[in-house]
């Protein structure tokens, strides 16, 4: 960490759903209980419009801290893939010969669907890949065609956070740094999400830069707005809040989401350190002119 005065960046993270896998596969999509710094250091990333082969020299220095100001709840999404019936394009029955022997095939047994012969959507064929797999060179044709055009319905459960808000933190002695990174999330060059790409945020993301320390900052803004209208919670209320270390102390854990790069075969982390802080809101805290 760079020494001098610091200062943090803060970032409000809310919106109807939140997703931040930490071990998630194609089937089983989980989410940690609090945005991880893998996923907050990606949203910095795309905000810039880094590609996935940019170094993030710049960005792997921030310190990161979360305060779970409203934690959300856990939802399960049964969610299935594949199977069922897709309609045929047009350019699928040019493109691959074997498309057009279904259709034709089916056309023979009076199979066609009842929308008007020739339309768009007109021809489907049941348990036919949407989307083409394993493109490759037909031996008969030459044409690409997919190597697997049929799959049935895959089961998959996928897991997010309702109703949560998050205040995060990034900590740097660097405030240009942290000034071009604030410009980058309120003129975004690619698109924000929180963990997953069906997770807009909602509102502000950006949200000031404040000097001091993590826990400092933490402790002296009020708690985030919520949208609706219920009784607002007393100053004094507390909130638990994961602040990372620049090396390992006592009462420090380990947490292996520090981001080493995002290929596309998929993200490379390390280890990094944190210790988990129970904040107590001042009761002269900074309010927020943000609307929920």
């Amino acid at each position: 960490m760079t020494g001098g005065p610091q200062h943090v960046l803060l970032l409000r993270l809310a919106g109807p759903l939140q997703s931040w896998g930490v071990k998630g596969r194609f089937a089983q999509r989980d989410t940690h209980t609090r945005p991880t710094k893998s996923g907050v250091i990606g949203l910095c990333a795309a905000a810039l419009g880094l590609d996935r082969s940019d170094p993030l020299d710049e960005l792997r220095p921030l310190l990161f801290g979360v305060r779970a100001d409203r934690p959300g709840t856990p939802v399960r999404d049964y969610h299935t893939v594949g199977g069922g019936r897709y309609p045929i394009r047009p350019r699928d029955l040019v493109t691959d010969h074997r498309r057009a022997a279904a259709v034709e095939k089916l056309g023979e047994q009076g199979e066609q669907d009842s929308a008007a012969p020739g339309s768009f959507g007109s021809h489907a064929l049941a348990s036919w890949y949407g989307a083409p797999k394993r493109i490759a060179a037909d031996p008969r044709s030459g044409a690409l065609v997919a190597g697997e055009v049929s799959r049935h319905a895959m089961i998959t459960e996928r897991w997010y956070l309702a109703d949560a808000a998050f205040l995060v933190g990034l900590q740097y002695a660097d405030r240009a740094l942290l000034e071009r990174i604030a410009h980058a999330l309120e003129h975004p060059r690619r698109l924000l999400w929180l963990g997953r790409k069906s997770c807009p945020p909602s509102g502000d993301v950006f949200v000031g830069i404040a000097p001091g320390t993590l826990l400092e900052v933490f402790e002296a803004r009020a708690l985030l707005p919520a949208a609706d209208d219920g009784e607002r919670p007393a100053p004094e209320e507390t909130r638990w809040a994961w602040i990372e270390s620049p090396q390992p102390l006592p009462g420090v854990g380990p947490v292996r989401d520090q981001p080493e790069g995002f290929p596309a075969g998929g993200p490379v982390h390390r280890q990094r350190w944190e210790s988990r802080h129970r904040v107590t809101i001042a009761p002269n805290a900074t309010e927020w002119d943000l609307i929920p």
